[in-house]
């Protein structure tokens, strides 16, 4: 696709409210998600109307060659409850391994009651896995990656844990633009962070998610982060007119 020059300074990550260097920004994500943890998924739902869904089982739809094959070792990183995981585990084959990781031991315990055994799940920081190189066929990231304290680390570390020929798929949020995205902004920083804190009782983590947004790459920075990273046939698919989209590559 054709993608317009960028108009966002280049940023090395997420950076929460107070947050002074990379350590404290991490410590920061993990502290949001775990006091979120509780409500986390009635709220994914509520506030994406339920069109998350149809987003995990798009970008899981996307990957069907790869998660068909019998010995095909799949990763969802910074898996949260793991919707992402088992949106990839019903597209896959049964014989297929289907892992997930993330640094919030709270997630991990949720994903682990609605796994019930289906994935196998790793208390993991996203920018040092405590696996090997090329380990994994495909890596896929759902709304987790714009959280890692340093993007271009947690690509190389992506690319490391990748085999060769293998793919990256990262979903995430993004900023449509014209007459909707003029809509949609209002209610991502006006309507969703108030309804997020009501229902969760947690003041923050919902005024720093349009933050976050914000901040994150656009497509043309993020594609050439991906190519910098050392991916190749790195691409760009927006989902309901840019409000999420997937990045995919593959390491040569």
């Amino acid at each position: 696709m054709s993608l317009a020059a960028s108009d966002k300074p280049a940023v090395a990550g997420a950076a929460p409210a107070g947050a002074h260097d990379q350590q404290a920004a991490a410590r920061a994500v993990r502290e949001m998600f775990t006091a979120i943890a509780p409500r986390y998924d009635l709220l994914n739902h509520l506030l994406s109307m339920n069109v998350d869904r149809l987003w995990w089982r798009r970008a899981a739809h996307t990957f069907a060659e790869i998660l068909a094959r019998p010995d095909a070792c799949v990763l969802d990183l910074c898996c949260g409850t793991a919707d992402m995981a088992l949106a990839l585990q019903r597209q896959a084959a049964a014989a297929a391994s289907i892992f997930g990781a993330d640094f919030s031991h709270t997630m991990l315990t949720l994903a682990g009651r609605k796994a019930r055994g289906r994935v196998k799940l790793v208390e993991a920081d996203a920018l040092s896995l405590p696996v090997g190189d090329a380990c994994f066929d495909l890596v896929v990231s759902a709304f987790g990656f714009r959280n890692l304290a340093d993007y271009d680390a947690g690509l190389r570390e992506i690319f490391r844990v990748l085999r060769p020929g293998g793919e990256v798929g990262i979903l995430d949020f993004g900023e449509p633009r014209g007459t909707l995205g003029a809509i949609y902004r209002v209610y991502f920083r006006r309507v969703l962070p108030v309804v997020g804190t009501f229902i969760s009782g947690v003041r923050g983590p919902y005024a720093y998610l349009p933050e976050s947004v914000e901040r994150f790459p656009d497509p043309t920075q993020m594609l050439e982060r991906m190519r910098a990273a050392g991916f190749v046939d790195f691409s760009w698919t927006p989902y309901t007119f840019g409000i999420a989209g997937l990045y995919r590559a593959r390491r040569s």
